[in-house]
């Protein structure tokens, strides 16, 4: 029998799970097209969920749970946190989006997107390679379905073929280099995991051998170049509604798979990893930004800006080995960890304003389509100006910040290529810049093409201005975000 702090580390997983199985029994008997009820519970559900999380974090405490399968610390809890708030602003921008194309006939937009994040939760709290891998698979499977969730339509389903392929294709990676490594190590725990690379007495060359395996698939899940062919194919042909659910909340789990696997389990590889990581980070700064300037659809241009910025997360890790287990490593991983809530946070708005400027039968996908947006309506304009100034990292926006944390994790080596790798980076954002500034160019300068007005129920006019407003005042005031971030990091790794 499992005492009773094994169950405290993922009750609220199992919250999680059993309010999605009434959601989904709940919807058989909602006959309202745009699903209120079901909507409303969702909502109610994941705000619950979301509550407990931030209350376990704020308790400060480190448990480990059901045989060290599962660990609940600080960091985990806030990960999985922000994950459910993406996942509840996800869906208060999807709804009227997915009503208009047919897409809440059944419950599915919530059930799928719920179960989702218990795959985020799993990802985010494992402490076994056996743990992460189902977490891994539960997210992903949910992710094919939604973005196949508009039956009809072929350039969804051909989304969805292409990332199931690939996806396949990344697990099957990942899923090699962990039995690599338990071959090796003889055990599926990240701790012992640790103490056995630790010891020297395991063959270096079997234990690299598997470390390429577990970094291409990791590489996969957050987009680094060259496992980025996924993502401007699935980006565009996806709903927009799938689009934010895999580009949005996700990244929180593949940060946390990035650091349990890589800083918790395979610290003593460092030195092999880290060199991996860097090539991934350059390769996805150059290629991300490059491409991004030619694209003229705003959703595939957005893709190629997500690679980019995986890049600057990346380089978060690279400068936590350089500055070896101190408070700098700490800070150096909690600038990654900042750097990405801020991406989450100003990809949740920027894709908002996209969902609502669609129209029934019509997408809102082309850069044209935003020609005089500041006529049509300022505040959403304002808005999307906003997320794209910051994610060109230019200040006061929450963006800025979190560029200038990563490269100062990067300056403080003092080491000339880690210097190069820093003013690199630099270079890439000015390029960056000119394919963000463009577009809004386009929104301010552009005479309009429709003459419409862009209208949005409450809920979603609230939540976006909110959305919006925290990208500014964030990067006004970082601070407290900032030490949330480094005080969750330098926990889990004094543990």
């Amino acid at each position: 029998m499992m005492d009773n702090s094994s169950w405290m580390t993922v009750y609220p997983e199992i919250v999680l799970l059993v309010m999605a199985c009434v959601i989904a029994l709940v919807d058989l008997f909602v006959k309202s097209p745009k699903r209120t009820a079901t909507y409303a519970l969702t909502l109610l559900s994941l705000g619950g969920v979301a509550l407990l999380h931030a209350l376990h974090a704020d308790a400060g405490q480190t448990l480990y749970g059901f045989g060290r399968l599962v660990v609940s610390d600080p960091m985990g809890h806030w990960l999985r946190c922000f994950a459910t708030i993406a996942v509840m602003v996800t869906l208060v921008y999807s709804r009227p989006y997915a009503a208009d194309r047919d897409m809440l006939r059944g419950g599915e937009l919530f059930s799928l997107s719920m179960f989702a994040l218990l795959g985020m939760s799993f990802m985010i709290s494992g402490q076994n390679f056996i743990v992460i891998y189902l977490g891994l698979e539960l997210l992903t499977l949910s992710s094919y379905a939604l973005v196949a969730l508009r039956r009809d339509h072929t350039q969804a389903t051909e989304a969805a073929m292409k990332y199931f392929v690939l996806g396949a294709m990344a697990s099957g990676f990942l899923l090699y280099g962990m039995s690599m490594m338990y071959g090796a190590t003889g055990s599926l725990e990240l701790s012992a995991v640790f103490k056995a690379v630790a010891s020297g007495q395991v063959n270096h060359q079997v234990l690299v051998f598997g470390l390429v395996f577990i970094v291409a698939g990791l590489a996969f899940k957050i987009g680094a170049v060259p496992f980025h062919m996924w993502i401007p194919d699935v980006y565009q042909g996806a709903p927009t509604a799938a689009t934010l659910m895999i580009g949005g909340a996700p990244k929180f789990a593949a940060f946390a798979i990035l650091i349990r696997l890589l800083v918790e389990g395979l610290l003593p590889l460092a030195f092999d990893w880290q060199q991996m990581l860097s090539v991934l980070a350059i390769a996805s700064l150059l290629v991300g930004n490059l491409a991004a300037i030619a694209q003229t659809n705003l959703k595939r241009m957005l893709a190629y800006s997500t690679i980019a910025q995986m890049g600057f997360v990346l380089l978060g890790f690279v400068a936590g080995v350089i500055n070896g287990q101190t408070t700098l490593a700490a800070n150096a991983y909690s600038s990654a960890m900042f750097y990405m809530v801020s991406y989450v946070l100003t990809t949740l708005a920027a894709f908002g304003v996209i969902m609502l400027l669609a129209r029934q039968g019509f997408e809102s996908e082309e850069i044209t389509d935003l020609a005089g947006l500041n006529q049509r309506s300022p505040l959403y304009a304002a808005v999307m100006a906003i997320c794209l100034f910051s994610m060109a990292g230019i200040p006061p926006m929450v963006g800025f910040y979190a560029k200038l944390s990563v490269l100062q994790s990067l300056m403080v080596s003092g080491q000339s290529f880690y210097i190069g790798l820093a003013i690199f980076a630099v270079m890439m954002s000015l390029i960056g810049a000119f394919y963000y500034l463009r577009v809004i160019k386009v929104m301010y300068f552009d005479e309009p093409v429709t003459a419409t007005t862009v209208s949005a129920d409450l809920d979603v006019r609230v939540v976006l201005s909110i959305n919006g407003l925290l990208v500014l005042v964030l990067g006004i005031v970082p601070g407290a975000l900032m030490a949330l971030c480094a005080n969750s990091v330098a926990r889990m790794l004094a543990v």
